[in-house]
């Protein structure tokens, strides 16, 4: 029996490239789409926050004429399109969605109210939550951690494409050390990277574990919400 039962589910926007260096791979958003069936068939409730980059990121706006806060409304929007192509992907699947938005769009998406989102999760629905937290200058992780401590998530679960958390970037590093548990004054001792310090701080005060893992492969979400060790705890 699984420790979690309400999962919060950080998908970055980058992992919908798969290969391609831009935009949206129908294939990987068709795997996560499985991944997440899998869970939700599973009796887990989940909700997922996912990020913008690979449409558009608010650091870019300056390279391009366009101040910060305008460049991070901009990336609240990609986010929007890739909730919804998730979201599609989903039902496709058969499985009962809501998509939900930190800024009002009400033709294609629900206004974000806490506890309607928690009795979407009761009810076996799984929540995409989209735009973030519908401030600048705040990055999806933070919206994350925001949005699994509103709804009392059990875990935050990171996934990316590395295996876990690192002490170098494995990418660069070929001598990098994998963590498999690891705490959240380690974390800070060792100034490792695992999400920006607003995130990881909200976190930090609440309590809540987060678990960074390779979500490209397929399976790994379903293998580790039933106690296999895989990528790295943070608790």
């Amino acid at each position: 029996m699984s420790k979690y039962k309400r999962v919060l589910l950080k998908l970055s926007g980058e992992a919908l490239m798969g290969e391609d260096k831009f935009g949206i791979n129908p294939d990987m958003v068709n795997q996560f789409a499985e991944d997440v069936k899998e869970i939700n068939d599973a009796g887990f409730e989940i909700a997922i926050v996912i990020g913008g980059g690979n449409i558009f990121r608010g650091l870019q706006a300056g390279s391009i004429g366009i101040d910060r806060v305008q460049g991070d409304y901009m990336g609240m929007l990609a986010t929007v399109i890739n909730g919804m192509a998730l979201q599609g992907a989903l039902e496709g699947k058969g499985v009962y969605t809501r998509l939900m938005t930190a800024v009002n769009i009400n033709e294609v998406c629900e206004p974000y109210i806490r506890r309607r989102a928690i009795r979407h999760l009761e009810k076996g629905r799984v929540i995409i939550l989209v735009a973030g937290t519908g401030n600048p200058y705040f990055t999806t992780d933070s919206a994350a951690a925001l949005r699994a401590n509103e709804i009392e998530a059990d875990i935050l679960l990171k996934g990316t494409k590395v295996d876990g958390v690192y002490s170098a970037d494995p990418m660069k590093n070929k001598d990098a050390i994998k963590y498999h548990e690891v705490s959240f004054a380690e974390v800070i001792q060792k100034e490792l990277l695992v999400m920006d310090q607003t995130a990881f701080t909200l976190c930090k005060e609440n309590k809540l574990p987060i678990i960074v893992f390779d979500m490209k492969t397929r399976g790994n979400l379903k293998k580790l919400l039933e106690g296999e060790k895989i990528g790295t705890i943070i608790s």
